[in-house]
């Protein structure tokens, strides 16, 4: 068998983060990635002569620049490019957009409600507070349950940034945590546009109701991050997302990391209660005293580690784990620009550079998830649609462009029996048709698509579920308890056995911080203070 210091399974970018910073200290680390490109979701492929796109992974603000710095991905030519204005929101009474600076927001605001216009600054200035200490918490490992005074000294640290904010920030904090985003919004604004203006990201990647309590929560989740150093910003990768991972990559590849493409893992090796190695689905084992999985906790641990290697107890909790984020994914060619009935052109205008939203109300996201529950996809689905070659022209030929249409409601498991193979086109359809509602010439410039159901993100990276997210993003699968409680510190029940992936704090998005984190601790038990000195 061949033998190395540590083995990462799955060659995203957590992964890729987690063995660069393993090699970088030092240890021979080899990454088995099961399809014949590196990346996992972040990647670049070519989905139609000529038409490439970031086919699942579509927009980038999370990566912690910590990771960036360490990488050098700017040096190595990553290059993101800011939006004008962050999203356009056609509806029945016209169109919002939201973003380009507070002045603009507040006078796009003012021409639906005043008021709302007025507590825009106030409402941003809450959301920042929080999201300053969340920008904070990504990179720290979450105190573990039972894990003595290293884990109670971790949690007064941490605490001690929540303890030092003012009642009002505090209040906030509890409000984004526990109440549903209807709730939340309602508290701040009266117009229901501006609502579903900020609802929208309660509901991105999480297969919920805008009414479900503790969605207000995935809403902090979506601003916290940032682009070129501007906080909350969100942008375009040059190259889409796999130019990140392929940058990742090179940086991993410098500091002696060997990356094994079609390399599928079948099982984690296990012996006495300790790692030694895997077993690739060629048969072939390959030893390591260490194993970083970056892949969700239902495909580990329902997968790839035998039952008999957990206790029961364990085995339980994840089996109920819960994934699935009901997110379908579709790639176009289009020959033109979509003509907006309430915006009209087909020439190049910052909405066209914008996220254009089709969800114009809460109740239409909260009737969106209900129907999606009772019959397995939408009547009125909510998509979420980029336009890249607005910002970037390398993608598709002269004059042409691609979509990326991220749509929400369909559910991970069809009910009745039913499969995904047998109504992907029929829900693609669907989707195309909505759009074309808004923008008439749409599904007329359509030249080709590839369509990612539930079931084909699962095939395809993995995703159990189809969950984007590797694990729902609720209360009790946050921090300490992501993705079990007693294990929120990226290490598995098994010695020798880590978690590197979105299944683990902070959760999920292209963010780096799972395998930045992991690297840490994997770092810290090898280390001979840890070893002499156990606290």
């Amino acid at each position: 068998m061949k033998q190395y210091d540590a083995i990462v399974i799955g060659g995203g970018h957590n992964g890729l983060v987690c063995a660069f910073y393993l090699a970088r200290a030092g240890m021979k680390v080899r990454v088995l990635e099961r399809r014949d490109i590196v990346g996992g979701a972040a990647v670049t492929e070519e989905f139609h002569p000529g038409f490439r796109n970031s086919t699942a992974s579509y927009t980038v603000s999370l990566l912690r620049p910590k990771v960036i710095k360490d990488m050098k991905l700017h040096e190595r030519g990553w290059r993101v490019l800011e939006r004008t204005i962050s999203n356009f929101f056609p509806h029945d009474a016209g169109y919002l957009k939201l973003g380009g600076g507070q002045a603009r927001t507040q006078a796009e605001f003012a021409r639906f409600s005043p008021k709302d216009a007025e507590t825009f600054p106030r409402y941003e200035a809450a959301l920042e507070r929080v999201a300053e200490v969340l920008r904070d918490m990504a990179l720290k490992t979450p105190p573990n349950a039972g894990g003595g005074v290293r884990a109670l000294l971790a949690a007064a640290m941490q605490g001690k940034r929540l303890a030092g904010m003012d009642i009002e920030a505090q209040r906030d904090v509890m409000d984004l945590f526990v109440k549903s985003a209807r709730d939340f919004l309602g508290s701040w604004y009266e117009n229901p546009y501006i609502q579903a203006a900020f609802g929208f990201d309660a509901v991105v990647g999480n297969y919920a109701s805008p009414d479900t309590p503790g969605s207000a929560y995935v809403l902090l989740h979506h601003v916290f991050g940032e682009v070129n150093g501007k906080k909350g910003t969100w942008g375009h990768s040059v190259g889409g997302m796999g130019a990140i991972t392929q940058y990742m990559a090179e940086a991993c590849t410098e500091a002696g990391v060997e990356i094994s493409l079609e390399a599928p893992v079948a099982r984690v090796l296990v012996d006495g209660k300790k790692v030694a190695g895997v077993r690739l689905e060629s048969g072939e084992e390959i030893a390591a005293k260490i194993v970083a999985a970056n892949v969700g906790p239902a495909l580990l641990y329902r997968q790839l580690v035998e039952r008999s290697d957990m206790t029961p107890e364990f085995a339980r909790r994840i089996d109920n784990f819960k994934a699935g984020s009901g997110t379908f994914r579709m790639n176009l060619a289009l020959s033109e620009l979509p003509d907006f009935s309430v915006l009209p052109g087909k020439d190049k205008a910052e909405h066209h550079t914008a996220g254009i939203i089709i969800a114009p109300k809460l109740d239409y996201m909260d009737e969106a998830f209900t129907t999606a529950k009772a019959k397995g996809w939408s009547d009125a689905p909510i998509v979420e649609m980029k336009l890249p070659t607005a910002v970037d022209d390398s993608l598709a030929p002269p004059g042409m462009h691609i979509a990326s249409l991220f749509c929400q409601q369909f559910a991970p498991v069809l009910p009745d029996g039913r499969s995904w193979d047998d109504e992907r086109e029929a829900a693609a359809d669907h989707i195309v048709d909505t759009v074309t509602r808004y923008a008439p010439n749409f599904k007329a410039s359509i030249l080709a698509r590839q369509v990612h159901s539930p079931l084909d993100l699962e095939r395809k990276f993995g995703l159990i579920g189809g969950d984007i997210m590797h694990g729902h993003m609720s209360l009790d699968q946050l921090w300490a308890a992501r993705p079990v409680l007693g294990h929120g510190d990226y290490r598995a029940p098994i010695a020798g056995l880590y978690m590197c992936g979105a299944g683990t704090h902070p959760g999920g998005g292209v963010t780096g911080a799972p395998g930045h984190n992991a690297a840490h601790e994997i770092l810290r038990d090898r280390s001979l203070v840890r070893r002499l000195l156990p606290i």
